[in-house]
């Protein structure tokens, strides 16, 4: 029973890896933040190109 409770106290105290696991999470949080940036700006770039269009468009 003390091996398993020492691997269980080794597992919970290893550290190897938790780095990655942050950098993964902070990449995906600025994968969402450029996915909703792309959105925003999309639909304003959209809006004002349709208008420069019907502004140039013959009367």
């Amino acid at each position: 029973m003390s091996k398993i409770a020492s691997a269980v106290k080794a597992f919970i105290a290893d550290e190897n890896g938790v780095t990655a696991i942050e950098y993964g999470l902070i990449a995906a949080l600025v994968g969402v933040a450029i996915a909703g940036a792309v959105g925003f700006l999309g639909d304003q770039l959209n809006t004002t190109f349709n208008t420069v269009r019907t502004a140039m468009s013959p009367a």
